[in-house]
This record gives C-alpha cells, sequence and structure tokens, in this order.
C-alpha cells in the first residue's frame, strides 16, 4: 500500500529571531547587532521544509499557540508544501522560539523558549497520520512530556515506519540508557561529533557509530561541519569531505544535512551518495542567513546528481 508521506517531522516548532552581532559577548562584555530577522524554524520543521523544496511528501507532529508565532509557522509549512494535519493547535499559552546571536564568522549562541512545544500529550497525537509515512524523524524537545510522548509514538509505530534520530545535544545529554526505547528501534541515526561522544561516551567518532549500531542502529551519520560527514552501516564506512563555500551563518546547517541524508535513502541512493547530498544541502543553508532560506530546491540537487 502506498503511503501518504515521505517523512514525517515530529519536534519542536520555534520562531527564530536570529541577531548578526559583532561577537558572541561572555559574562562581563559587550557587543553590538549589526542586524536581525525573524525566521521560521526547530529542528525537524527545518528538515522537513528541506525535503519539501526537494520533492519529498512530508508532514509534521508538533504544537502551537494561537498567538502570531504559532500562525507564522503554519503559514510557512503551507508555502512550502508541508502537510499540516498532524499539528495541534491551542488558543492558550505562547509558541515556541528561540533567540539566536550569529557573529561574524558564522557562529552562534541559541537560547529556547519552548512554550506548548514542552506539552504534547500522546492523546493529542494523531497516530494514524504517524503510520502513514515512510520514515518518521525525530528531534528533541526541552520538556520531558513531550520527549515521552515520542517514546510511546515509536512503541506503537507499525515496523514499516522507520525511525529517524537526529537528538541534538539535549537528547545526546540523556544517555544511552534513557533514549534507548528509540535508539534500538531506528534506522538511521543523526549525531554530530560531539553529541555522538555525549551519547556514547566515545571520545572517536568512528568508534561512537560502531557502539550505535550494536544498539540497534542500521545506518549512523555522523556530521562534522567544515569536515564533512562520516557515514556507516557497519559495512560501508566513508569519510565525505564538506563543499568549500562561504559561511555566512551556520543556523540549521546540521537540520539541512539531514534533508539532504533522508532525500538520498528515500530515492534508494548508495550510502555514499546520501552523505554527499546531506553535505551539499548543508553547504547551500549555510551561504544564507537562517535556517530556511538557502535551502536548495530540487533543480539544484540534480546539477549535482
Amino acid at each position: 500500500m502506498k503511503r501518504l508521506f515521505d517523512v514525517v517531522g515530529f519536534g519542536a516548532l520555534n520562531v527564530d529571531k536570529l541577531y548578526k552581532v559583532n561577537k558572541i559577548a561572555g559574562p562581563e562584555e559587550e557587543g553590538f547587532i549589526i542586524s536581525c530577522e525573524e525566521t521560521c524554524g526547530g529542528s525537524a520543521a527545518n528538515t522537513i521544509v528541506g525535503l519539501a523544496r526537494l520533492g519529498c511528501r512530508v508532514g509534521f507532529i508538533g504544537k502551537v499557540a494561537g498567538d502570531r508565532e504559532g500562525k507564522m509557522l503554519i503559514e510557512d509549512f503551507c508555502r512550502e508544501g508541508a502537510d499540516t494535519r498532524g499539528i495541534v493547535k491551542v488558543k492558550t499559552g505562547r509558541s515556541g522560539v528561540v533567540m539566536g546571536f550569529v557573529d561574524q564568522k558564522g557562529e552562534r549562541a541559541l537560547y529556547v523558549d519552548s512554550g506548548v512545544n514542552d506539552t504534547i500529550e500522546f492523546e493529542e497525537v494523531n497516530k494514524k497520520y504517524a503510520y502513514e509515512t515512510k520514515i518518521l524523524h525525530l528531534t528533541s524537545f526541552v520538556g520531558e512530556k513531550s520527549f515521552e510522548t515520542q517514546k510511546r509514538l515509536v512503541e506503537n509505530l507499525p515496523k514499516n515506519v522507520k525511525i529517524s534520530l537526529d537528538p541534538g545535544e539535549l537528547y545526546a545529554r540523556k544517555g544511552l540508557k534513557t533514549l534507548s526505547p528509540i535508539l534500538t528501534r531506528s534506522f538511521v541515526l543523526m549525531p554530530n561529533a560531539k553529541e555522538i561522544a555525549l551519547l556514547t561516551g566515545e571520545k572517536d567518532y568512528v568508534a561512537g557509530a560502531e557502539t550505535l549500531l550494536k544498539m540497534g542502529a542500521k545506518i549512523v551519520a555522523v556530521k562534522l561541519g567544515s569536515r564533512g560527514c562520516y557515514v556507516t552501516d557497519g559495512k560501508e564506512k566513508h569519510h565525505i569531505e564538506a563543499f568549500k563555500v562561504q559561511v555566512v551563518d551556520t543556523t540549521g546547517a546540521g537540520d539541512a544535512f539531514c534533508a539532504g541524508f533522508l532525500y538520498g535513502l528515500i530515492n534508494g541512493k548508495p550510502l555514499y551518495e546520501c552523505g554527499k547530498i546531506g553535505n551539499f544541502v548543508a553547504s547551500k543553508c549555510i551561504m544564507k542567513m537562517g535556517a530556511r532560506t538557502g535551502l536548495p530546491r530540487i533543480e539544484e540537487l540534480k546539477l549535482l546528481l
């Protein structure tokens, strides 16, 4: 039976308020704002938009309030062609916001105001919606309630729905035992080098990837920033160099990589090519300010393939 979606995301929905600054100020230091802009974000949401631009059928599970930010988030998804029927809309509370400060080298510091993101109850989630996808892509929440909802949903998913997890630092700090209900069911894990060390206790990301494969993951893709990525399924092992581009803002680079990598998996590409596509989409992202502005369309990707 043909399923409705290629990928459904399940994670926090945030409006990113990004400030370009002369430097990331430390304690007792001052800096100044060069420019600012407001864009839609959230890790899984950015990945879903990236996949939508590459022609994939996508949906989302999340939660917003009835405020200006909530309307912004829904409208942006609709413009990108993402299905929003899995998003819970409540009248009270506030939608998620991230305050981001980006220096002139593209490095950043983020402060998260979770809002209703951390209040998702299992009973609110449309289970049939989640069953209608090839891949369910999970990213982190700050609070425990929505994390517990993710775990319960994973436990109740049909076996033919594959799990993709981008843990982020928040979930990596939980450790293997706490994350094991999701890790053992995951088809693909996509941490960065710092996250894999936090999660597994292995300083060497190659050894960390092996640990995650032993837990049940079929594929591990480690995001290495300017060094590209390392991908393995236990049989194949590839270090794939990054594309050399002018960095404007690294916000959303990891999310963009996930979009490219999942696109490759959905379309049956070899593991090496999945990593290369991930690097390409990430390279386009970091050439523009914000997590979504630079995400490429399928026409640009076809020039690479």
